[in-house]
């Protein structure tokens, strides 16, 4: 059946597996993010790497270089919203075009007993929520126009409930959680790949304090399961490793009551 006069058809199917050859990945100075970048540009990409710590970044790219691979730096931090237009709008010039997004910067901050900091919780919505929209939108808008492009947001299991021992985190990884779906049934009839990534345990400077970390994997692991999931298309919402699934199913069932006992 044909459109209606005066609206336009959308492609409805869902992206096939991609290559992709221009990407940026936002939060890229250590971490998941780092090995991300490091995987992009090894399968042939040129990766923007974004992020506030420069020299963290230019490390990251020494090491893309010298395995063969092509890498810009671009210093910014995502609270600087304002920003964002013009360094999203430079990188995607300079590597003549954009097929890839990938948002894994992230505050954490786990309170004491009885202390309730507003600046921290503060910083993990800016960082985690706000920074991640600012970002995504951006992506969002040009991929709609271009009919096709992957996002991938690096939100977290931590986003299933919200948990006494980091309430700020939880919250805010619900909240980016909540909006990559929005964004997701918004955009994917237009050929966009949304991709939402929820970790378990990653062996990464976040969580070098916690004393029992079940199911760890390394940020390489993570990286390599991420990357299969934008690959593969249909915008999916996935946990890493995949046994982190039933975990949250359990999760999600336990009744308020009887969660709020656990030292969760």
């Amino acid at each position: 059946m044909s459109a209606p006069a005066g609206t336009t058809a959308v492609r409805t199917q869902s992206p096939s597996p991609s290559k992709f050859e221009r990407a940026i990945v936002v939060g890229a100075s250590s971490g998941m993010g780092a090995e991300i970048a490091k995987q992009v540009a090894a399968e042939g990409a040129v990766v923007a790497l974004v992020g506030r710590r420069k020299p963290e970044l230019e490390a990251v790219a020494s090491a893309i270089r010298a395995a063969g691979g092509k890498a810009i730096v671009a210093a910014h931090d995502v609270t600087a919203y304002e920003d964002v237009p013009r360094v999203f709008e430079a990188l995607s010039r300079e590597m003549g075009g954009l097929d890839l997004l990938v948002y894994s910067s992230g505050a954490q901050y786990n309170p004491e007993e009885s202390v309730y900091d507003f600046a921290q919780d503060r910083e993990m919505i800016e960082v985690n929520v706000i920074g991640a929209i600012a970002w995504t939108q951006m992506a969002a808008a040009a991929f709609e126009a271009q009919r096709g492009g992957t996002i991938v947001g690096i939100s977290s299991i931590a986003g299933e409930r919200g948990r006494r021992t980091m309430p700020g985190y939880t919250t805010s990884k619900a909240a980016m959680s909540t909006w990559m779906e929005a964004l997701r049934n918004r955009i994917s009839r237009y050929g966009v790949n949304v991709v939402t990534i929820k970790p378990g345990f990653v062996d990464t400077a976040k969580t070098a304090h916690l004393a029992k970390k079940p199911m760890v994997i390394s940020p390489a692991t993570a990286a390599t399961l991420i990357l299969k999931a934008a690959h593969k298309g249909g915008s999916p919402s996935v946990f890493v490793p995949g046994q982190w699934g039933l975990v949250a199913l359990i999760i999600r069932h336990i009744p308020s009551f009887l969660f709020r006992k656990l030292n969760l």
